[in-house]
């Protein structure tokens, strides 16, 4: 009996590893294929969720596979801390396996990303001094050339994906003390702007946005992700 348990401690501890060894293999396969088609300095941190992995494997189905990219540019705008989560993923363990995720799909793909104010100062007109999270939406303050006069004041602005990226919008505006009273009409048309971020890593689109301490946070979503679309 002693034999037999130990026999079958064995067997349960080759099953524990050998289950490690291939969820690594094919974190790291997913992991270099989108360091290589997104020319990223850094492989991204792939976790391929569920305990047991292979019987996942087996049935070439996965709930969750969460990418954490870290920085990541396109189109002159670097954002921080991207996040992908891909669920319902079909792969079959022998693509995985042999550097094949041509055949991998996502039902759905969700990125979280950080564009930090500065990059978005980057594409603002000129006269904008700061930015920061406001109870209202984004507060933007600095001095701005209404009619070809600089005017210092706050303004409140909205910000919204659009098909070009983010579309910053006043929406409220507070002279200076003292100053001249600042025309919202007028200011939109100076201090109406659009951030060029369309899309985040594999096809997702923006779908919110969020003014945050450090910057914008927005989500993207994106549906039936093929890996062979990739290239």
């Amino acid at each position: 009996m002693r034999g037999l348990l130990i026999l079958v401690v064995v067997l349960a501890i080759g099953l524990v590893v050998g289950d490690r060894v291939a969820v690594v293999m094919a974190q790291n396969e997913i992991g270099r294929k989108i360091a290589a088609d997104y020319q990223l300095a850094q492989r991204p941190s792939v976790d391929i969720r569920g305990f047991p992995f292979l019987t996942q494997a087996v049935d070439g189905k996965y709930r969750d596979i969460d990418i954490r990219v870290g920085d990541w540019s396109e189109q002159k705008v670097t954002v921080h801390d991207l996040d992908v989560t891909l669920t319902d993923v079909s792969a079959p363990l022998g693509d995985l396996l042999n550097n094949r995720t041509s055949n991998l799909v996502a039902a759905t793909a969700s990125a979280t990303a950080v564009v930090p104010y500065d990059t978005v100062r980057g594409f603002a007109p000129s006269g904008v001094e700061s930015m920061s999270e406001a109870p209202e939406g984004l507060r933007v303050t600095g001095t701005f050339s209404i009619e070809g006069i600089p005017v210092p004041g706050t303004v409140i602005v909205t910000v919204a994906p659009v098909e070009d990226g983010i579309e910053v919008t006043p929406v409220s505006v507070q002279s200076a003390v003292g100053g001249p009273t600042i025309s919202l009409a007028m200011l939109r048309q100076t201090l109406t702007f659009t951030v060029p971020l369309q899309r985040l890593p594999l096809g997702a689109r923006l779908t919110s946005i969020q003014p945050g301490p450090d910057g914008l946070h927005v989500t993207a979503v994106a549906h039936d992700v093929r890996f062979s679309d990739l290239n």
